[in-house]
């Protein structure tokens, strides 16, 4: 069902080229949509309409009533701010909420009505694209590199699923990526580090397409950015080509062809354009980049396409359905090609046909939980990065889309799983990723893998949470079941010194919204840490490890470790369940608490002690959970944990007190440290008796 649109004035006042009527009809929306919200960037997507139109119309591979079919090509709008151009493209295209399945699979994604309430609330025409809210967007993006860095995670999906489910006659995933972005994409980091990997994995099904407009939002690049952009892509590995002018769509597709014969390259097409092109005075600025163009410039920009000035939001009859002949037909009979060879397959390669319905359905594999080892109980114990790596070797055997990697740190996050080969390149049925030195480019990377329905994990050292912090707070953005595999997560790595102990880290990540943060105490927490975790593939986990051995607790005398599932539970309690106190510990010092607790019942004070690897959970339980963990008459507590104690005044009061750090650490073995900076079972047992003493 096409989109409804408005009558078409007399031909003689357009272009009779149905081309330039649909690239014109792309720039008209985006200038009247910005104009209508006062706000946005039209600059932009009327110099690349000529680019975006070209892409769809004549190469994507997209059935438009079906959106979220598994071998449909991905188109990423990396420069976010130009979401005018992809909302004109998915309305004009006719793209559908939803798949051949869904109630909503004859509404539009985006309608006129949306466009005209650009950047409003409750339009899926929000002002950078999200894919969470709107069919035909591949993913969030607004900060500037991080589409690039999500397109290389798509394109590896594309080689892993191919590598793993195609069989002779049987080309179940084949697709291309192709991304816009802008000379602020590449000027990021997350962009070069994105760009290197994929280089490196000769990943030739993936294209970006630069527009060299030489505009930022201070004035020209000539201010920053004067380097050589496809001579550094060839020193990364790409094919690069050049089209000199954005408008000239023969030679836009010449280059998109190049792409497409490339088999051993990612390729960057260098595309020259003008901002706002058309219009007069500002939209050849940059000062058309972050603003409106005004009713004048409009004007003038609208008579320059010959399009009636005075009509807004205006779509020919024929532009629609040019796209339903070109990209929609084209679309379709892919679409209906490959369910063909999915039924086919299903007849000839039973037991892949039955793992691949699993994961196209998003659902586990039966089971799988039966693989997660639990652990015996051992005063000395093993790191919590130790115990992780044991499970997460487990769930790689009964999960066989679970996938990752970690930053060059795979020998000390535990992260290498024996007999899942190497993701590499030309060889790309393996799950073992080596990221290299590149936290940034590895998680947006995830993200896209996540975006395609695998179940990735990244791992690095929790210090280096800083270096990743962008791209996980898009994995929450979103929705998106990445998870960070963070490991040294304290004073405990010892004599590595303060550049490598994370303080303030934990506080930071508890305070994204969207994003669950464990801290485990023993092995056993590990283990029900990740069967919490992979059940839910829609929200990203941080699981924050330790380098030192965590003693492993004789359960028939705690709590269950099953109690990690509520975020966190009564591990030790006081005779009678009447504690004098409470002690609430997270990690390595669960066990500093439980010490505690002795040292207290020796005088005479009894306390709970709650183990809390997350916060998050432990608050979305019912007040009836949360009381009886954490009985509001006991208003005596205490916290400890080896980090800076911003937050936990939440959970221990006003009355409370923390155990933790107040600086920076410093150079030396751990327990050193810990007797150093006062985070000790003596000094939890003193400030519960000032706590107490308080009340």
């Amino acid at each position: 069902m096409a989109p409804t649109p408005v009558a078409a004035p007399a031909r003689s006042s357009l272009v009779a080229d149905l081309d330039r009527l649909a690239i014109d009809t792309i720039r008209t929306l985006s200038m009247d949509a910005v104009e209508a919200a006062k706000s946005g960037h039209p600059g932009t997507p009327m110099a690349l309409a000529p680019v975006a139109y070209t892409v769809w119309k004549d190469f994507l591979r997209y059935d438009p009533t079906d959106p979220a079919w598994p071998n449909r090509d991905r188109f990423v709008l990396s420069c976010g701010h130009a979401s005018m151009l992809l909302y004109s493209l998915i309305h004009l295209a006719g793209i559908r909420r939803g798949g051949a399945a869904d109630a909503s699979r004859h509404e539009p994604a985006v309608t006129l009505d949306n466009i005209k309430h650009f950047r409003q609330l409750g339009s899926v025409c929000a002002g950078h694209p999200e894919h969470h809210m709107t069919a035909g967007i591949e993913t969030t993006t607004g900060p500037l590199g991080q589409g690039c860095g999500n397109s290389v995670g798509m394109a590896i999906a594309a080689r892993w699923l191919g590598a793993h489910y195609n069989q002779p006659g049987h080309q179940l995933f084949d697709y291309n990526t192709y991304v816009l972005c802008s000379d602020g994409d590449l000027m990021e980091g997350v962009a070069a580090e994105a760009a290197s990997i994929a280089g490196h994995l000769r990943l030739s099904n993936l294209c970006w397409i630069y527009d060299h407009n030489s505009i930022t939002i201070e004035g020209t690049t000539e201010l920053a950015f004067t380097e050589d952009v496809g001579a550094r892509f060839q020193g990364l590995g790409w094919h690069v080509e050049h089209v000199a002018d954005a408008n000239d769509t023969a030679a836009v597709r010449k280059a998109l062809q190049a792409f497409q014969a490339e088999q051993k390259k990612p390729t960057l097409i260098v595309v020259k354009s003008q901002i706002g092109f058309g219009a007069p005075k500002k939209a050849g600025s940059h000062e058309a980049h972050g603003a409106p163009l005004g009713a004048d410039e409009i004007k003038g920009a609208k008579e320059a396409y010959g399009w009636p000035v005075d009509a807004h939001f205006l779509v020919p009859s024929e532009v629609p359905e040019h796209f339903a002949k070109t990209m929609g037909a084209r679309g379709k009979q892919a679409h209906e090609a490959w369910q063909k060879s999915l039924a086919d397959y299903s007849k000839s390669h039973t037991l892949l046909a039955a793992e691949l319905t699993d994961f196209l359905d998003g659902r586990m594999p039966t089971d799988w939980e039966k693989h997660i080892p639990s652990f015996p109980a051992d005063p000395k114990g093993v790191g919590s990065r130790i115990s992780s790596g044991k499970v997460l070797s487990a769930m790689s055997a009964a999960v066989p889309w679970f996938l990752g990697g970690s930053a060059d740190l795979a020998p000390s996050t535990m992260t290498l799983v024996a007999g899942a080969n190497d993701f590499s390149p030309g060889s790309y049925g393996g799950r073992n990723f080596h990221f290299g030195i590149r936290e940034h480019g590895m998680a947006a990377a995830c993200n896209g893998m996540a975006l395609s329905g695998l179940r990735p994990y990244c791992a690095t050292f929790f210090v280096f949470f800083d270096y990743l912090k962008p791209s996980l707070r898009l994995s929450a953005i979103g929705n998106l079941g990445v998870i960070y595999i963070l490991t040294h997560d304290s004073i405990g790595l010892g004599e590595d010194g303060p550049t490598h102990q994370p303080i303030e880290q934990l506080a930071s990540a508890r305070a994204v919204p969207g994003l669950s943060v464990f801290r485990p105490g023993d092995a056993n927490e590990v283990a029900e840490t990740w069967k919490v975790v992979m059940r839910r593939a829609d929200r990203p986990a941080v699981l924050v490890l330790s380098r030192q051995n965590l003693p492993t607790l004789d359960r028939t005398g705690f709590g269950s470790a099953a109690g990690v599932a509520k975020g966190a539970y009564v591990l030790k309690d006081a005779p009678g369940g009447k504690p004098d106190c409470i002690l609430i510990g997270t990690g390595s010092e669960v066990q500093i608490c439980l010490d505690a607790a002795v040292l207290l019942a020796a005088g005479g004070l009894h306390a709970r002690v709650v183990s809390m690897p997350c916060w998050d959970l432990f608050e979305s339980q019912d007040a009836a959970y949360q009381e009886s963990v954490l009985p509001q008459a006991v208003a005596a507590r205490v916290a400890c944990e080896a980090a800076c104690g911003f937050g936990w005044d939440k959970w221990i009061g006003p009355l409370g007190r923390f155990v933790g750090m107040k600086s920076f650490g410093a150079s030396a073995p751990a327990a050193t440290l810990y007797k150093h900076f006062g985070i000790t079972a003596e000094a939890v047992a003193e400030a519960a008796k000032q706590s107490i003493a308080r009340k």
